[in-house]
């Protein structure tokens, strides 16, 4: 009598009610594809429309980027300079540097917080490490260019070294912290992963914590960090305003980190603000290069997952 009044009272979902879900999905997960597809191919266009105006070869090898042309044949600086190399330069100067910084400091605020921390001082410091990772970008592009550049410059000066009032050095540490909780995160959740049972058998064969977390734990964690380093790479590449506001302009091939540089995403700002003309050579190189900087981050992204996928072990 039970299983008769159960079997009666129980409501049925109906089928169409799941098939109606997973449309819904499908069709959300379509939107995104299509809106993905529609930016790449809105890039190609415009970037072929810019190579039938500037050869390819000059745009990739060109040492000279100075896309101040003007309307008229007639008027002076019609010509434009359109080398895509010193933008690079610039990009990998500031992102090397913004590496340089993040990398110590999010690995080793991952291994305390994993390892050593304690779950009340867990509780308060990730916190305070995820609050970095919502401020404003703008945010730090003040602090870079109102505090740290002023203090690089000033510094420099007194050790009789020529720094410029906007510098590839403050920009790139500003970044660096900014993505300090990318990395730690990450890292993070990737040294929780790795199982218990690896640490209590080094353990138990004399190690101490620390030599288990140097010879067991992070080598077993490898993979994850290194995907998620790349993936703070493509981050600092991507970044624009910390850049515009603390490292200048100046389009230039140097490896010095005291002068002012610019970087791909600054330029593609610059050329589209204001009143252009669309149908310019000036206004079609920024597409093509969000073209460029798209294949970098494409690229770099693909390797992280690589790396991740082919060397990440698997644990029961």
């Amino acid at each position: 009598m039970s299983e008769q009044s159960w079997n009666i009272t129980t409501p049925v979902r109906p089928m169409w009610l799941d098939r109606m879900v997973v449309i819904l999905l499908g069709a959300a997960a379509g939107v995104a594809i299509l809106v993905t597809v529609g930016i790449v191919l809105s890039l190609i266009f415009e970037t072929l429309q810019f190579f039938n105006k500037v050869p390819v070869t000059d745009f990739l090898f060109g040492l000279k980027w100075s896309p101040q042309t003007a309307i008229r044949a007639d008027q002076v600086g019609s010509g434009g300079s359109f080398g895509v190399l010193p933008l690079i330069n610039g990009t990998l100067l500031i992102s090397a540097i913004a590496m340089m910084v993040a990398t110590p400091l999010g690995l080793a605020s991952a291994v305390y917080l994993s390892e050593y921390s304690s779950k009340r001082m867990r509780g308060w410091v990730k916190p305070g490490l995820e609050i970095l990772a919502g401020i404003p970008t703008v945010v730090y592009g003040f602090f870079a260019a109102l505090t740290l550049a002023p203090f690089i410059r000033m510094t420099g000066g007194q050790l009789g070294l020529e720094v410029a009032s906007e510098s590839a050095l403050a920009a790139g540490i500003v970044m660096g912290l900014m993505i300090v909780p990318l990395i730690s995160s990450l890292s993070d959740d990737v040294i929780n992963s790795v199982p218990q049972s690896l640490r209590d058998a080094s353990l138990g064969l004399g190690a101490t914590h620390s030599e288990t977390i140097r010879r067991v734990v992070l080598p077993a964690a490898l993979p994850g960090i290194s995907g998620s380093l790349l993936l703070a790479a493509s981050r600092a590449i991507g970044e624009t305003m910390i850049v515009l506001m603390a490292a200048g302009m100046a389009a230039k091939l140097t490896l010095n980190p005291l002068d002012a540089v610019t970087t791909i995403t600054v330029q593609i700002v610059a050329l589209l603000t204001g009143d252009q003309e669309f149908a310019s050579a000036k206004t079609q190189s920024a597409f093509a290069l969000g073209l460029f900087l798209f294949i970098i981050t494409l690229c770099i992204n693909v390797v992280a997952l690589h790396i991740v996928r082919k060397y990440q072990e698997q644990y029961d």
